[in-house]
């Protein structure tokens, strides 16, 4: 739903206010038209449905993975690819991965989005309407902003969107924004943002050398001044930073190369999410049992580690899939 442009017509109607908060409370429950939205005149209803759409994005393609993760392919008005997931826990939780922007300009290579043409950034309405379109299949608990694109690059249309989350069912502990380091908007995120929303750091290297060919934004932020506003975050939040470090094959490893990152991250301030690769072209994907060697030399320092739970690998929807391939 254009929220800007509902409110305009709204507005050129001499509705009062009120009413466009009603028709955002109807959507955030996870109504499926105008027609549904009963306190609102009939006569309203047909003018809105006429002359503002219910959602900024078109669906062109919808794929459901064997565990349940469902991911789709969205269009913006203007042609752009955009893709969402929502991923299912056997615990309940019900979790979206909402892409920020089409496409992305930083090109980490070994994510799949990184080797897309980039768009533009996505407008906050375009990015709830990710999160509404599940919304409407069933209630949802958490949203990770980890699809396509840097939130930091976006990060107005992405504190919009995260700020309205709540009348979703997302409370902002249950929110998190992901970042590869952009620096002009975590220095933002760390000094302007009052709600408790989570903070996570792509890393995926201990030392600069190596992030810098894995990530090039590396050279341009590197990784102390990344990690100096990490901490300043968890000092201002009480809250620990999430650390994701894709595993990737004879990259980044190798035991000393767990140690080093070991050496690099507080655990007081950081917690490591060690996810397995889905190989994009670049790179393979560590062995299970690499993994279980790299964790434990985490435990051993008393670091705290998780390994994340794939979902929708079979329709490529994991970490670092995301790609659109029919815009191509």
């Amino acid at each position: 739903m254009d929220l800007e442009r509902l409110e305009e017509r709204l507005d050129h109607l001499g509705e009062p206010k009120f009413r466009a908060r009603d028709a955002w409370r109807w959507a955030a429950r996870g109504c499926g038209g105008y027609e549904e939205m009963t306190s609102l005149p009939k006569e309203l209803r047909a003018d809105l449905a006429a002359e503002v759409p219910f959602s900024t994005l078109s669906i062109e393609r919808e794929s459901t993975s064997r565990d349940g993760t469902v991911k789709t392919l969205f269009r913006t008005s203007d042609g752009h690819a955009v893709e969402a997931v929502l991923m299912r826990y056997r615990d309940g939780r019900r979790s979206i991965c909402v892409s920020s922007q089409s496409g992305c300009p930083l090109t980490c290579t070994f994510c799949a989005t990184g080797h897309m043409q980039f768009g533009r950034n996505l407008t906050s309405s375009e990015i709830l309407d990710q999160v509404l379109h599940f919304r409407r299949i069933e209630p949802v608990d958490h949203c990770v902003f980890m699809g396509m694109g840097e939130p930091m690059m976006n990060l107005d249309a992405v504190l919009d969107a995260a700020r309205r989350l709540p009348d979703v069912g997302i409370t902002h502990r249950r929110t998190t924004v992901s970042t590869v380091g952009w620096m002009p908007g975590l220095r933002r995120f760390v000094d302007e943002v009052a709600e408790p929303i989570r903070l996570a750091l792509s890393l995926h290297a201990p030392e600069d050398a190596l992030r810098s060919v894995l990530m090039p934004v590396n050279d341009r932020y590197p990784l102390d001044d990344v990690l100096a506003a990490s901490r300043e975050y968890v000092e201002r939040r009480r809250r620990r930073v999430f650390v994701e470090y894709v595993m990737l094959r004879g990259v980044n490893d190798r035991l000393e190369q767990a140690r080093a990152l070991a050496d690099l991250l507080d655990p007081k301030v950081f917690k490591v999410n060690l996810i397995p690769y889905n190989p994009t072209g670049m790179y393979e994907g560590s062995s299970p049992k690499a993994i279980a060697a790299f964790k434990n030399v985490l435990d051993r320092a008393r670091l705290p580690a998780t390994v994340r739970l794939t979902r929708g690998r079979d329709i490529k929807a994991a970490c670092g899939q995301l790609a659109a391939t029919a815009a191509k």
